[in-house]
């Protein structure tokens, strides 16, 4: 295996040691590090030229839809957080939120309002970059109508309601219009508590129509069937206050193919269905989604994605993208697994950010990497590469014990690493309704019906 060792800039430059430990310490729990994800980045170039196109089409008023799909520790997760580093660098706002039980895109006991709250509260920007960013948005709309004003010698108030009457023309458009001009009222008059309510508002987080009309007089609130139209809305507040556009990300979409009630998963299906529909045809401009699922939410025909009919016919993959080729252009993006050099690059990127970037200080040489990397393939075959999660956090373990333990030698410690498959924990067999304990279709059944006796004991019309 021949690998290009980092460049003499690379190698020469150090990393600051809050980055450093927001790598390490998130890598070595398993999970996905918010800031320094620049040190570690491999492989996947064209799945990432993919996406700033979408980003691109996106700031120029088009829609985008990407469905990305990976195993269980695959790294969906770091690759959304890479997107989404991307789109704030050109001038998108981003919001992003887990699915779970509790956060749904559709529902109709307030989970799919818990969605669209977290997703506000997560809104990011470039100089926001860890979420809160709708107050400054907000404001950044306020000024530009302000300084609009007085460029064109007009009353702000004037030129609020001018920008405002484009979004009165969507649906639930009047609303949020108002709610931005009772902002503006706020700001102009020191109001802090109205503007406060606005963007309560705004984030969704009224859960009464009563509470929202005294606070800001208006008559509705974002709920569990406004979800996408607010989305939508917001889409096109943003560009008003000078943003490319916005980008939704969703991870953890696995919980939807999780639902025991077919009728609830036909509910969440059908809005994916029509958030993807909208993208196709470009009725929703400066706007687009990147979702991140499991295979098995995609391809069980079941309970997945294509279980429903019209969604299986617009996400079947392209049939001549076989034999090794590839087409990046249609709505579901698979994930390419790393290939054993990737992971070589990653291990030394690892022990170059471990050692805070300076290559003298580093804990194993190249040697150490291939050894621990043969040794994973002994124990786990090719999944150590594919699914890298263990691989680097066993590795982050191996690199700590070295430090804490001087005079240790690693050749010592590489062969007693234990490993195993990486396996999702979340994804727990799931009944199927009709054969949940006591029902048939959410019908009960006789008390002997799962004895096993056969025999029949009672009949009764």
């Amino acid at each position: 295996m021949t690998i290009t060792p980092l460049a003499a800039n690379e190698g020469e430059r150090s990393i600051r040691p809050r980055e450093r430990d927001a790598v390490i310490q998130a890598l070595s729990s398993g999970v996905v590090p918010r800031v320094g994800q620049q040190h570690i980045q491999v492989g996947r170039v064209e799945e990432v030229k993919a996406l700033i196109t979408d980003i691109d089409r996106i700031a120029d008023g088009g829609s985008s839809f990407r469905l990305t799909v990976g195993e269980y520790g695959s790294g969906k997760t770091f690759f959304l957080l890479l997107v989404r580093s991307i789109a704030m660098e050109r001038k998108l706002v981003t919001v992003h939120a887990d699915l779970s039980p509790d956060r749904r895109l559709h529902a109709t006991g307030g989970q799919a309002r818990s969605l669209y709250a977290e997703l506000m509260r997560n809104m990011s920007t470039r100089s926001n970059p860890d979420g809160g960013a709708m107050g400054s948005v907000v404001e950044r709309f306020v000024t530009a109508a302000l300084t609009e004003a007085r460029e064109t010698g007009a009353s702000p108030d004037q030129v609020i309601r001018e920008k405002l009457a484009e979004l009165s023309e969507m649906t639930g458009g009047y609303d949020f219009a108002e709610v931005i001009a009772a902002y503006w009222r706020g700001h102009d008059t020191g109001n802090e508590q109205l503007k406060s309510d606005a963007v309560r508002w705004l984030r969704g987080e009224f859960s009464t129509r009563t509470d929202a009309r005294g606070a800001l007089g208006v008559r509705t609130i974002v709920d569990d069937s406004t979800f996408y139209d607010q989305l939508k809305l917001m889409a096109r507040f943003v560009t008003m206050a000078g943003f490319a556009g916005l980008l939704v990300c969703l991870d953890e979409m696995v919980n939807l193919y999780k639902l025991s009630n077919t009728q609830a998963r036909t509910s969440n299906y059908e809005q994916i269905l029509r958030i993807l529909n909208d993208s196709l045809q470009g009725s929703a401009a400066h706007l687009g989604f990147v979702l991140g699922g499991t295979p098995d939410f995609l391809l069980d025909t079941r309970r997945g994605l294509y279980s429903y009919a019209a969604l299986q016919s617009r996400l079947a993959e392209n049939r001549f993208a076989t034999g090794g080729l590839v087409d990046y252009s249609g709505p579901v993006l698979n994930l390419a697994s790393l290939s054993a050099e990737d992971l070589f690059l990653l291990l030394t990127r690892l022990r170059h950010v471990y050692a805070y970037g300076d290559t003298s200080a580093y804990l194993v040489p190249d040697d150490a990497l291939t050894a621990f990397m043969s040794h994973c393939a002994s124990k786990v075959g090719d999944s150590y590469f594919r699914t890298p999660r263990t691989t680097i956090k066993e590795f982050l373990n191996l690199l700590a014990v070295l430090e804490q333990n001087p005079g240790t030698t690693w050749a010592g410690l590489v062969g007693g690493v234990e490993f195993e498959p990486e396996s999702n924990p979340d994804l727990a067999p799931i009944a199927d309704e009709e054969d949940e304990a006591g029902t048939f279709g959410g019908v009960p059944t006789p008390p002997n019906a799962a004895d096993g006796d056969e025999d029949l004991a009672t009949f009764r019309l």
